[in-house]
């Protein structure tokens, strides 16, 4: 397994140029090897500035390769080719969405299924070009649906078959109750990234934090997700209450530590 910085912690820091140069400069100087693209304002933002081919050069010279990315839905649907082209210039085999989209949202359960339906098509495309596609969680995939305790969630775990991976936030998995370990042992070789973040309570109530110095029960997590198969533990830290490099390395750090 490796440890990769998902982008979207940094996503303030990464909107020009020499932003994302002096970011990867950081990324590289805690220990991060590998990152996932995703909210990169300098490559895709309104003033990007920045092409794939020198997004790529620029990992290249800091040593850090592109592991994942995060894609928007319309463009892996409707711009398959050009996509395929993107991340083969990026050397990068891993794509995700980072949640459903709008319009399948709004429809429960039969959202979900006409999504599923839907990506087939799309996501067999990717997987000729040797891409995997694999979708991400938050919280509300969890919502019941039916009798029973089925959820939303297992609509893609039973419904979405093995070429459709699990990107599976187990901070999210948590917030909505559920033991984010049994996601791990039903999902076996369908999880190749998964996103890292704590849970730590304040006065105030629970907050994101970096890793280790939250509730999470790391000790199961780390080993259950090897067992599953994952390749890669993605840091992502949506809000951080001081500086989001520092939290970055208090994460890396706690997971060489645990050994990671």
């Amino acid at each position: 397994m490796g440890i990769a910085v998902q982008m979207y912690t940094i996503r303030d820091f990464t909107r020009t140029r020499e932003g994302l140069v002096d970011s990867m400069e950081k990324m590289g100087a805690i220990g991060y090897r590998a990152v996932q693209l995703s909210a990169v304002g300098a490559m895709d933002g309104p003033d990007a500035s920045v092409t794939a081919a020198e997004a790529r050069a620029l990992l290249d010279a800091a040593g850090i390769r592109c592991i994942a990315t995060h894609r928007d839905w319309d463009s892996l649907a409707n711009e398959t080719a050009r996509e395929i082209d993107f991340h083969r210039v990026m050397g990068c085999n891993y794509v995700a969405i980072g949640g459903l989209p709008g319009r399948f949202n709004a429809d429960g359960a039969d959202g979900c299924r006409r999504f599923v339906g839907e990506s087939a098509p799309v996501i067999a495309r990717l997987k000729e070009a040797g891409i995997r596609f694999g979708y991400h969680n938050h919280a509300h995939e969890f919502v019941r649906i039916g009798p029973g305790r089925r959820t939303l969630h297992d609509i893609f775990v039973e419904e979405g078959g093995a070429d459709l991976m699990l990107e599976l936030d187990v901070y999210w998995a948590d917030h909505a109750g559920v033991n984010p370990i049994r996601l791990f042992e039903r999902a076996l070789g369908r999880v190749p990234v998964v996103h890292l973040k704590d849970r730590e309570v304040i006065a105030e109530g629970p907050v994101m934090a970096p890793i280790g110095e939250g509730n999470l029960d790391w000790e199961e997590i780390i080993p259950t997700g090897r067992a599953a198969g994952v390749e890669w533990f993605c840091v992502e830290q949506d809000v951080c209450r001081r500086d989001p490099f520092d939290c970055l390395r208090a994460s890396y750090e706690f997971l060489v530590a645990a050994g990671a």
